[in-house]
C-alpha cells in the first residue's frame, strides 16, 4: 500500500500558494504514495482540481485529507500560521507526519501542541545547508521570488526610470539601487534590478560575498567595520551587537544619500531583524526615493517600517511588504513543490514513512516526535520558555 500524502488547502489570510503542483503528483505516485488533495487547494495559485486528477491525484474534503493521510505537507504550518492553522489541532492524530514551513524558533508555544497531539513535524526552514539538501533548500526558493518581487515594487513607486535611454528629449540617467544583504534575496535583487538598467550597489556583513555580489554586476561598498565572525557555520549572516550596528549606520548614512533605491534584506534566523537604517539616515535620502524592506515580516532593517504598510516620510517612500512569494503563487507552488517532494522522497522509503534519525537531514528538520520536542536548539528554547529541566522536554 503507498502511503498516503495530504495536502491541505492554506487558510493563513493572503496566502495563495499550494504545498505540491500537479506535476509532481506524478513523481511522488513514483516514489509509492498516493497525493489526497483538499477541494480547491491550488486554485489560487492557478491548479484547477482538473489538473490533480489529471496526474494521478485524489481530492477530498478537509476532514478526509486529515483522516487519511499519514504524512500533511504545507506551506505554513500551525507555528506559521497561528490562529487559522489552530482550528486543525483537533484534526490531527498521533503518529502523522507534517512537513512545511513553520517558525519553530520562535513558535515555541505551537511546535509544543504538534508534539502534545503526537505528531511528528518537520521544520522545512531547518533544512541543512549542505550539497545533498540543495534541492530541498525552500528558504532560498521563497527568497529568490521576494528579491525578484522587492525590485518590482521599487520600480512601481520610484519617480524615475531604472535603465538610461537615449530619447529625442535627451538622455536619462539610469537610477541608482542599493542592496543591503547580499543573501539569496539581496543576489536576485542585484540581479533583476541590473536586467533592469539600474547602477547597483550592495552591502553585506560579511566581506566573503563580495565575489557573488560582482558576479551579478553590482559593486560591492566596503565599511569600515569589523565584520568578523559575522557567519554561522549555515551560510547565514550572524546578529551582531549593538555598537558594531551603531558604527555600520554611520558610515552607511553617506551611501544612502547617493541612492535612488534601497532593498533590504537583512534577516538572523529566529530573532527580530536589525535596525540598519534610523529615520535620521532617510532625512538625508533625495526626495521621492523608495526603501523596500524585504525584512519588514521579521520587523523591518528601518525604524520607520510598518509591516504589511507603506509609508510616506517628508518625500522618501518606505513599503514594508509580507509574504511576497505568496504574490507570484504559481512559480512559488511549483518551485516549493519541488523542494519538499525532494524531502518526501527521503522521507517514504519501500512504501513507508522512515523518519530515519541518523540521516543528518531528517535529523536536523525533525522538531517533534512521540510527543517531545526533539530538535536540541528548540528543546532548549523551549526549557528557557518553560523552566523545564530534560534537554527533550516532554510535553
Amino acid at each position: 500500500m503507498p502511503v498516503i500524502l495530504g495536502i491541505p488547502r492554506e487558510t493563513f489570510p493572503g496566502e495563495r500558494r499550494v504545498a505540491i503542483a500537479p506535476r509532481h503528483c506524478e513523481l511522488l505516485r513514483k516514489a509509492q504514495m498516493e497525493v489526497l488533495v483538499e477541494h480547491s487547494a491550488g486554485l489560487e495559485a492557478g491548479f484547477t482540481d482538473d489538473l490533480y486528477v489529471a496526474r494521478g491525484a485524489r481530492l477530498a474534503s478537509r476532514a478526509e485529507v486529515f483522516e487519511q493521510a499519514e504524512i500533511l505537507a504545507q506551506m505554513r504550518c500551525l507555528g506559521a500560521n497561528p490562529e487559522a492553522g489552530r482550528t486543525d489541532l483537533p484534526l490531527f492524530r498521533s503518529g502523522q507526519a507534517l512537513v512545511g514551513f513553520g517558525e519553530p524558533l520562535t513558535a515555541i508555544r505551537e511546535a509544543a501542541d504538534l508534539a502534545a497531539a503526537g505528531v511528528s513535524f518537520f521544520a522545512m526552514e531547518l533544512v541543512p545547508r549542505i550539497t545533498r539538501a540543495q534541492s530541498m533548500d525552500a528558504l532560498s526558493s521563497m527568497a529568490t521570488i521576494s528579491g525578484y518581487r522587492a525590485v518590482l515594487l521599487a520600480a512601481s513607486h520610484l519617480p524615475k526610470m531604472f535603465p538610461m535611454l537615449m530619447t529625442a528629449a535627451g538622455t536619462i540617467t539610469p537610477s541608482k539601487v542599493f542592496v543591503l544583504g547580499a543573501g539569496v534575496a539581496g543576489l536576485q535583487a542585484i540581479a533583476m534590478a541590473r536586467r533592469m538598467g539600474a547602477v547597483v550597489s550592495a552591502y553585506d556583513v560579511r566581506p566573503a560575498v563580495k565575489e557573488q555580489v560582482e558576479s551579478v554586476g553590482a559593486k560591492f561598498v566596503t565599511l569600515d567595520v569589523d565584520s568578523q565572525a559575522s557567519e554561522d557555520k549555515g551560510g547565514y549572516a550572524k546578529a551582531m551587537g549593538e555598537d558594531f550596528y551603531r558604527r555600520q549606520r554611520q558610515l552607511m548614512s553617506e551611501v544612502l544619500r547617493e541612492q535612488d533605491v534601497i532593498i533590504t534584506t537583512a534577516a538572523v534566523p529566529g530573532q527580530k531583524a536589525p535596525v540598519l537604517i534610523t529615520s535620521e539616515m532617510i532625512e538625508g535620502m533625495c526626495q521621492g526615493s523608495v526603501i523596500v524592506d524585504i525584512a519588514a515580516e521579521r520587523g523591518g532593517n528601518c525604524d520607520l517600517t510598518h509591516p504589511g504598510e507603506t509609508v510616506v516620510h517628508r518625500g522618501i517612500t518606505i513599503l514594508g511588504p509580507l509574504n511576497l512569494p505568496s504574490s507570484v503563487p504559481y512559480h512559488a507552488s511549483q518551485m516549493y513543490s519541488t523542494n519538499i517532494s525532494a524531502f518526501l522522497r527521503l522521507l517514504v522509503r519501500d512504501g513507508a514513512l522512515d523518519i530515519n534519525r541518523e540521516d543528518e537531514i531528517i535529523r536536523e528538520t525533525l522538531v517533534t516526535h512521540g510527543n517531545q520536542i526533539v530538535h536540541p536548539r528548540i528543546a532548549e528554547l523551549a526549557k528557557a520558555s518553560q523552566g523545564a529541566e530534560p534537554r527533550e522536554v516532554q510535553v
